[in-house]
């Protein structure tokens, strides 16, 4: 196909979408096009050889809203997808995603659909709050779920959410909807109120002032009644969700705080509902592997010091 004809394609697509988006992707992706007849043309006294690089700042949030496009329910896109998902032009993402394919970012499966790659992978795992903490945990992690054999979660607070940075799952313990780099509310996890009753007072009250999601009928929804068990939390040195994300589960959970006493993770424990007995003589032993963690990290807690 030719650059010309490519751009009446090009020009179809802006009038029928729907129509010729499918067709658009085939030619981009299986017909050798050019990268260059994307770019604008040049103007007075450019030369053609180089087109004009766009904004750095303007190709970064692009780049970004490619990667961005992909998450927990959509790790596998197409470039149809992706152009749809990231508000982006047929002919743009494919130029990024092109980038992206080149430096390792993402990969392209035999089916035609992308996923994250490895490079981004290498890449994240350089994250203090990510391999790093989960180098230092894993070791009293893998000890606690000797000590319960259910589902054992490290994850760390990121704005108004909690993600996962690590998981052991049992073969028989509860299901969990949890996985690595899952992110879910604060309010409704033991983790996420592990971590919301030691943050800062001000994000704790922007959280209980905005519409809280129910997951279950005993999701706490109640800004009053959350602010109690924040101060319960905080008072015991241990949280607990009690079905709020299902109904059929568990969480018991206790903050990991870091060199200078902040709180930087936290750990918890997840088991079937059906036990309700069994949930407060966790409280101590997860308590002790969050202690465990905590001193790996260089925090030394004061004598009767709660939490930690």
């Amino acid at each position: 196909m030719s650059p010309r004809a490519f751009r009446r394609m090009l020009a179809r697509q802006k009038r029928q979408p729907d129509r010729t988006a499918r067709d658009l992707e085939h030619a981009i992706v299986s017909a050798d096009i050019p990268i260059g007849i994307f770019d604008t043309a040049p103007s007075p006294g450019m030369s053609r050889s180089r087109p004009a690089a766009p904004p750095p700042a303007r190709s970064a949030h692009r780049l970004l809203a490619v990667l961005g496009a992909f998450d927990q329910r959509h790790p596998a896109l197409t470039l149809t997808e992706i152009s749809t998902r990231a508000r982006l032009p047929l002919a743009t993402a494919h130029r990024l995603v092109a980038t992206l394919t080149d430096w390792g970012a993402l990969e392209r499966e035999e089916s035609g659909a992308y996923t994250i790659g490895l490079r981004l992978w290498e890449v994240a795992a350089l994250a203090p709050r990510g391999f790093g903490l989960r180098q230092v945990a894993l070791p009293f992690l893998e000890d606690l779920y000797e000590a319960t054999h259910e589902n054992v979660q490290l994850a760390v607070r990121d704005g108004r959410e909690v993600v996962y940075i690590e998981r052991i799952s049992g073969r028989a313990a509860v299901d969990v909807h949890t996985r690595v780099g899952a992110r879910w509310p604060l309010h409704a996890t033991g983790v996420g109120l592990a971590l919301l009753a030691h943050s800062d007072p001000e994000l704790q009250e922007r959280v209980c002032a905005e519409e809280l999601t129910g997951f279950t009928p005993y999701t706490v929804t109640d800004p009053t009644a959350l602010r109690r068990v924040l101060a319960e939390v905080r008072r015991t040195g241990a949280a607990v969700s009690d079905r709020q994300i299902t109904d059929d589960a568990i969480s018991v959970a206790a903050p990991v705080r870091g060199r200078r006493g902040e709180v930087v993770a936290a750990v918890s424990v997840v088991v079937p509902a059906q036990e309700p007995d069994r949930h407060p003589l966790l409280v101590p032993v997860v308590r002790v592997a969050a202690l465990g963690i905590s001193r790996a990290l260089g925090w030394r807690p004061s004598p009767g010091a709660a939490g930690g």
